[in-house]
């Protein structure tokens, strides 16, 4: 901790220490980072990294779709949400995103810009860093479905301009060619097809229908198996309104796990493996987290 402290006094940027997560997930659970980073430019992130010495990095964007573990993350956390979040468009068609910025800043930007189809962005909650990452999806579209080009930094603080062939890109996974982290995407649109509030105001209500979005969720919680969908599976597994502790599978969703009010994130992690063994028994599938787990017990 001593090595990591004395990093941050060189670099500009904000340094917290022993930070909690839980004030940045929106499940609101999760034990404390050693060092919570926010830098002011692409200058900074490039210095941190390149001072790291080997310490374990793990970027946080908007904090949906991650369960912190109560014991919290050894090393760095480099929050994006308040500095790589500009969307510009940049040719009749596509538009730079930043990985800060979240899917729904990116819908609202291509409805105003005369952009689409990206209606569907408005589905999923997260930062574009994170659908990057998982390749997210809604309403029938995927991330990476546009995704012409992006701008990554590696370990070394080195930036790297890749095009998407250098990519392997699947349902909710894409790997990368080394060790690195997104910056930015281009993002290229149909010509003849642009995103409208009609279509906006059709997948929020549908969403508000089906969704427990008032709630404290990480969004969807496992990934739909080959055959069927994982909160159809859930619910006929029994499982809506089964409580853990101070959490809960949503009685609207049966894919999306509510924290209550004063859940931990074992109680979350509990009822994730009490849902796989449960579904596992009755359908003979074993369902994955879409969720990525991070962190200590």
């Amino acid at each position: 901790m001593c090595i990591l402290i004395e990093i941050t006094k060189k670099i500009k940027g904000q340094s917290l220490f022993n930070e909690p997560l839980s004030k940045y997930t929106s499940w609101k659970v999760g034990g404390p980072a050693d060092i919570f980073f926010i830098p002011q430019s692409r200058n900074d992130l490039s210095d941190f990294l390149k001072s790291n010495h080997d310490k374990p990095i793990t970027w946080l964007g908007n904090g949906t779709n991650i369960l912190v573990r109560d014991g919290g993350i050894r090393g760095a956390v480099i929050a994006t949400k308040k500095f790589l979040n500009e969307i510009k468009k940049e040719e009749h068609n596509a538009c730079r995103v930043e990985v800060g910025a979240s899917c729904m800043d990116l819908a609202l930007f291509a409805e105003k810009n005369e952009l689409g189809p990206a209606a569907f962005f408005s589905g999923i909650p997260g930062s574009i860093g994170g659908a990057l990452v998982m390749n997210a999806g809604s309403f029938g579209h995927e991330t990476w479905d546009f995704v012409d080009s992006v701008e990554v930094i590696d370990e070394e603080g080195v930036i790297h301009n890749l095009n998407r062939k250098d990519f392997k890109v699947s349902y909710r996974t894409v790997k990368c060619p080394f060790p690195l982290w997104f910056v930015s995407c281009l993002m290229k649109f149909s010509e003849s097809e642009t995103t409208t509030k009609s279509e906006l105001k059709e997948y929020r209500d549908q969403r508000l229908k089906t969704q427990p979005l008032n709630e404290d969720t990480c969004g969807s919680v496992f990934k739909n198996p080959e055959k069927g969908h994982a909160g159809a599976l859930i619910e006929r597994a029994g499982l809506k309104g089964h409580r853990i502790g101070g959490c809960s599978i949503s009685n609207k969703h049966a894919n999306f796990i509510v924290n209550e009010g004063s859940a931990t994130s074992k109680n979350i992690e509990d009822l994730i493996k009490h849902v796989q063994k449960a579904v596992k028994k009755k359908h003979n599938i074993d369902l994955e987290t879409e969720v990525r787990i991070l962190g200590e017990d």
